[in-house]
């Protein structure tokens, strides 16, 4: 065990979350982070995308598309992006038995016992017509839970997520937006069986080089290979699904910054505002701003800033290129 000082932590996480300045390409960052966190939030821009810019700085949007849907280096699966090195463990967890350990599971083993013959149709509609999205394939079945409006009211989405989670169906693709969907046999390329035991160990350790330093009972530990070199002088905004602080304790302990994402928080109880983003100096994080993107007047306006701002221009300005805006503007919340 290698136990490093709160200071050095802070230095080799940044570094081993690519956040210093010399992030070359897409395809390294995501292989180096793990995954890419995907919702549909876009007040700045969707934060998969964002994660990106705090790394790359202004780059080709496009790139990120042709990796996944044309080169196929990266694939969409559970609401994240992964490198397509990493499908032979997601396809152990996909493969694994339901043991009914969590109840969002359990229902998806009813929804299919209730419904075997619309799972065989959704699957002949897609082998015969697909690539699809869901409001295309005519059809219903019985719902065996309420669906508190996370899935709509069509069967049909419900299927389809249940079957993706379980490898048998793959997102290959966007239309307007709209995940386009085909089976995975057809998208996925053929990869080693691993069992589910390994794949879960290799994925941890993953997680440990991607996120460089764990808390543990006796402090900081680092992993073997992670680097504490000095982290330039760098400037940038963190979306708030960002590795480096999505774990909000271990942000505390970190970095001395409590962080929360107000966006489901009623306005009048918010802090500080709707959408708003750490911001990293270095190897630490000395204040928040809320800019949004106006995409009718191609203006990013900032709603508010926290702390240590003093040096946002230069980030405000990267960002302002990197999403085509034509002017930075104080804006109203």
């Amino acid at each position: 065990m290698r136990l490093v000082s709160q200071e050095e932590a802070r230095r080799i996480a940044v570094n081993a979350q690519l956040l210093y300045g010399s992030a070359a390409t897409i395809l390294d960052t995501v292989r180096q982070l793990g995954f890419l966190q995907i919702d549909p939030i876009s007040t700045v821009a969707p934060p998969q995308q964002l994660v990106l810019w705090s790394r790359l700085g202004p780059y080709d949007v496009a790139e990120l598309d042709r990796l996944l849907w044309v080169e196929k280096k990266l694939f969409e699966w559970n609401a994240f992006i992964w490198p397509i090195e990493s499908l032979p463990l997601l396809e152990a967890r996909m493969r694994r038995r339901r043991t009914g350990k969590y109840a969002w599971e359990r229902r998806g083993d009813e929804f299919l016992r209730e419904n075997v013959a619309f799972k065989r149709f959704v699957l002949r509609e897609l082998e015969r017509s697909g690539p699809m999205v869901s409001r295309e394939i005519e059809g219903d079945a019985r719902r065996t839970w309420a669906s508190h409006g996370w899935y709509g009211t069509r069967s049909v989405a419900v299927l389809l997520e249940i079957l993706h989670g379980r490898g048998l169906v793959a997102v290959v693709g966007r239309r307007n937006g709209q995940r386009l969907w085909d089976l995975a046999e057809r998208w996925y390329p053929e990869v080693e069986k691993i069992p589910l035991r390994e794949a879960e160990k290799l994925r941890e350790e993953q997680r440990f080089r991607s996120q460089g330093v764990r808390l543990t009972k006796a402090g900081w530990e680092a992993h073997p290979d992670a680097s504490d070199a000095p982290v330039p002088d760098r400037v940038t905004f963190l979306s708030p699904f960002d590795r480096l602080i999505h774990d909000r304790n271990r942000t505390e302990k970190l970095f001395d910054f409590f962080y929360r994402l107000e966006t489901y928080v009623p306005k009048a109880k918010r802090e500080y505002g709707y959408y708003v983003l750490p911001i990293l100096v270095g190897d630490r994080i000395v204040g928040r701003i809320e800019p949004r993107f106006d995409r009718r007047t191609k203006t990013v306006e900032v709603l508010g800033a926290w702390g240590d701002s003093s040096r946002a221009d230069a980030a405000l300005a990267s960002l302002a290129t990197w999403l085509g805006a034509e002017s930075v503007s104080a804006g109203r919340s």
